[in-house]
């Protein structure tokens, strides 16, 4: 016993009966407000870029954009569709019926059990509605479910709206790397987050009574806030918010 506790802090708790999740293939999450398709550039680059046209400023902190048509949205959406190591999703607004925004799985590593969310991109329509709340939780819920151990969010860190949205989903702060890349020319810092396991059971039920009809008023407004719900999970909060 004594030899097992020494190499367990030595050498880190041995992970029991770990399976390797599986690759995300699936083309469709639905809930109450909101669905994802897999994109397609026939089905939803159109609509998609009527959902961002005149909004230049969501595309201020991607590595791409802003388009400066439909048909190069619909290229860009053609070429994203076709990669083997980013799985993107078109977000369907079920209250509005409109494709309203993206994100996407990547950096996917099952053998380390780890996963990311990212290239998310809401348009003003969809932006603070239970509908991109919802997106976020299905997009983990699935991820957990399938046996990942690790759920990350990365994002510029002179991005604070990102790093806002990251702790307010429960994402815990994990620092900031360095001149980690250089993007449309400029120098960029990156915050990362994550959530693991553990933590899932009870920020799923944050996102579930936060998702609760019963958690609106009549007039559509909050009762109660996700931050709060999910600051009661989250370890590291940013200092920087």
């Amino acid at each position: 016993m004594v030899n097992s506790v020494l190499s367990t802090a030595r050498l880190g708790p041995i992970v029991e009966n770990w399976q390797v999740p599986v690759y995300p293939t699936l083309d469709t999450l639905t809930g109450l407000y909101c669905q994802l398709e897999r994109l397609s550039a026939e089905k939803h680059a159109a609509l998609l870029f009527r959902a961002f046209e005149g909004h230049d400023h969501v595309w201020d902190y991607m590595p791409y954009g802003p388009f400066s048509s439909s048909s190069q949205y619909h290229r860009w959406v053609r070429e994203t569709e076709a990669m083997d190591d980013t799985v993107f999703y078109a977000i369907k607004n079920l209250t509005s019926g409109a494709y309203e925004g993206v994100a996407s799985f990547l950096r996917v590593s099952p053998q380390a059990g780890s996963i990311e969310v990212g290239h998310i991109n809401f348009s003003p329509a969809l932006q603070r509605t239970p509908a991109a709340t919802e997106a976020m939780y299905l997009m983990m819920q699935w991820a957990f479910d399938a046996g990942y151990r690790r759920y990350e969010w990365k994002c510029n860190a002179l991005n604070l709206p990102s790093r806002r949205a990251a702790q307010r989903l429960g994402f815990s702060y994990e620092g900031v790397f360095r001149q980690a890349a250089i993007v449309k020319g400029r120098n960029r810092d990156t915050a990362w987050y994550a959530a693991i396991d553990s933590e899932w059971p009870a920020l799923k039920e944050a996102f579930k009574a936060w998702l609760s009809p019963a958690n609106f008023n009549t007039a559509g407004h909050q009762i109660d806030s996700l931050s709060n719900l999910t600051g009661l999970v989250r370890p590291n909060n940013d200092p920087a918010l």
